[in-house]
């Protein structure tokens, strides 16, 4: 028996794996995306938790509502959206923000603080 004899070949085999390659490329690369997506989406999360909690401070420390917001948006991701409110002695700094993506993802930080100098 020859050595080409041994193993048979079957002729609708040809290219096979360049097919299976080219959909396992498609997927890993979807997934890929997918991983960058959440990241960017985590990453926009606790820039709105930062940029609330720096804009409560800043209330906090009595500073104007122009500027409560503009150390908000130092912090905050781009069209990130500011509100604040007082409450009491209370102050209350609310952000929120839209990370654009194949499913657009909207997001909300809050964070409160006590005025400086307010009686307890």
């Amino acid at each position: 028996m020859a050595p080409s004899d041994a193993t048979p070949r079957i002729q609708g085999d040809r290219g096979m794996v360049t097919a299976e390659t080219a959909v396992c490329s498609t997927v890993l690369v979807g997934l890929a995306l997918s991983l960058l997506w959440g990241i960017a989406a985590m990453t926009s999360q606790l820039r709105c938790v930062d940029a609330a909690g720096a804009g409560a401070r800043a209330a906090a420390r009595g500073e104007s509502p122009s500027a409560v917001v503009s150390t908000v948006r130092k912090v905050a991701p781009r069209k990130a959206g500011v509100r604040q409110s007082s409450e009491g002695t209370f102050v209350r700094v609310q952000v929120t923000a839209t990370v654009p993506g194949p499913l657009p993802l909207r997001l909300r930080a809050e964070a409160v603080a006590h005025e400086e100098g307010a009686a307890r």
